[in-house]
């Protein structure tokens, strides 16, 4: 699934391509599993509405919108998760469209914003916004900007492993099994460790981590394990520097020593037995 830096990687890359364009028009398959918001909202409010700007809230792609002067409700948003294989792209009509392609929208300039998700986890919707107060914000806290007591304050008293408890969407929003496992190898500490019983300095090691792994994988393009790939189509880089995710069994990159596997919370664990403490 796309996490943090593969999403932010997507909605730059629709910014700089659509905003402040105005969708013509909206096509949708139905499909019901892909969409939150009935089909017919989701073409009436985009329909007419000009794209301000496309930002990432946790892992969820939000295009903010202005809508006509007819509605009374002067703002919205389009919000797309991409789930574990939606992709957004922009793309020239005469482009072919892909198959289990579930939305396209026309735009002004002539090109289409496609939303193509072949396994049908991924969500459309849309917010009516009218204040700042009603606009998505998502469900935890932003780990690129959150402050070191506020992050250390997420884990205090917490009896989950570390692990789990970076992926608990709630407390952190965007980070997924990739950046949960790299970030907590750079911080030197092992994902089992519960996330309660951490030392302040620990902690501020893992916030220091995280950021930096998440800025890293940003400028990287993401990491294309999968199916991922960017507004263009292309495939991400950052999964050449992975230091411990899906490298069961390979030498650490730091003191050779092979790198296990377990499963924490249901989820695939990666990490050094001697570089994580």
């Amino acid at each position: 699934m796309p996490e943090l830096p593969e999403v932010e990687t997507v909605a730059n890359g629709v910014h700089a391509r659509i905003h402040g364009q105005t969708v013509r028009s909206v096509w949708t398959s139905n499909k019901p599993q892909t969409f939150k918001s009935p089909p017919d909202d989701i073409v009436e409010t985009l329909t007419g509405s000009r794209v301000d700007r496309v930002h990432r809230v946790g892992k969820t792609i939000v295009v903010d919108l202005t809508r006509s002067k007819s509605h009374q409700s002067k703002s919205a948003q389009f919000l797309v998760h991409l789930g574990m294989t939606g992709r957004l792209l922009v793309s020239t009509p005469d482009t072919p469209i892909p198959p289990h392609t579930h939305a396209i929208l026309t735009l002004s300039s002539g090109k289409e914003l496609r939303f193509v998700d072949a396994r049908r986890f991924g969500r459309l919707s849309i917010v009516e916004a009218v204040t700042p107060e009603e606009k998505y914000t998502g469900p935890g806290a932003e780990p690129l900007t959150i402050g070191l007591e506020d992050f250390i304050a997420l884990f205090r008293g917490r009896k989950t492993p570390i692990k789990a408890a970076l992926l608990n969407q709630s407390l952190l929003h965007g980070v997924g099994n990739i950046y949960a496992d790299e970030s907590l190898f750079h911080a030197g500490i092992r994902p089992t460790r519960h996330a309660g019983r951490l030392t302040r300095a620990e902690l501020t090691r893992l916030h220091s981590a995280l950021i930096k792994v998440l800025s890293d994988a940003i400028k990287l393009g993401g990491s294309s394990v999968s199916d991922y790939v960017d507004a263009d189509g292309v495939a991400g880089f950052f999964q050449l520097h992975h230091h411990v995710y899906s490298r069961t069994g390979q030498p650490c990159r730091i003191c050779g020593t092979p790198i296990k596997r377990v499963v924490v919370g249901g989820r695939s664990t990666h990490y050094c037995a001697t570089c994580q403490k």
